[in-house]
């Protein structure tokens, strides 16, 4: 799966469910059960026990499957993670040694970024996407669109305090994706490996963002950039 084809699908998707639990297991069966349901994306983070194995046992057994990592904080963690075969790199914050080596590599990245400062460098570096984080505390969806003002051309995810109840929102303020995490895959859900319940959080999700990124097609230009703004 080449880069331009990851970039493309996480636009398509627009949801990135992030997996941070206790063990390996519940991240299997995390990722697992949220492709099954109807988003073909994951993201494990580092903080994961055994993250990389993880992410191998995706790789090889979901080839259709987009598999990031996350809470990459140094460059040689990002080795280790293209070495286990993720199609993606992203983080809470902004390193560009990690940044430059996804970029040689040819893998897509979405560092986390907060401030104009950060998003500038990031788009001058050659970032595929910028992460709003934490988003919600920043002020949520208006965050978004006081950003994308001034850069209506760089690709934003949202994330951090990501809801069902805000979801649209972020959307709609012209967020490309959404990053979310417990809302999506609760804990309690993984360890009582209740695969129904998950299941149905993944069609609420993929409904909202499908909704509105309808009521954003269906807004005359001069209208949609009013939206965002």
């Amino acid at each position: 799966m080449n880069q331009e084809t990851v970039r493309s699908r996480i636009r398509e998707i627009g949801i990135i469910p992030a997996i941070r639990v206790s063990s390996a297991d519940d991240a299997l069966f995390a990722a697992q059960t949220v492709t099954d349901a109807g988003i073909p994306i994951v993201e494990v983070t580092m903080t994961v026990p055994g993250a990389l194995e993880v992410i191998e046992e995706l790789v090889r057994s979901y080839p259709n499957l987009i598999v990031g990592a996350g809470t990459v904080c140094d460059v040689e963690t990002a080795r280790r993670c293209l070495k286990a075969g993720v199609h993606f790199l992203t983080g809470t914050g902004l390193d560009l040694e990690i940044v430059n080596l996804a970029i040689a590599e040819k893998v897509v990245t979405l560092p986390g970024v907060l401030t104009p400062t950060e998003v500038m460098a990031a788009t001058k570096a050659g970032c595929d996407f910028v992460k709003i984080f934490p988003c919600s505390q920043m002020g949520g969806p208006q965050y978004i669109r006081v950003l994308r003002s001034p850069f209506p051309h760089v690709p934003m995810i949202a994330s951090g305090g990501v809801t069902q109840q805000n979801a649209v929102e972020f959307i709609l303020a012209g967020a490309d994706a959404i990053g979310v995490g417990n809302d999506l895959v609760p804990h309690r859900a993984i360890q009582r490996r209740e695969t129904d319940w998950i299941r149905e959080l993944v069609r609420r999700f993929t409904t909202v963002v499908k909704d509105a990124r309808s009521r954003l097609a269906s807004f005359a230009p001069e209208d949609h950039a009013a939206v965002v703004r």
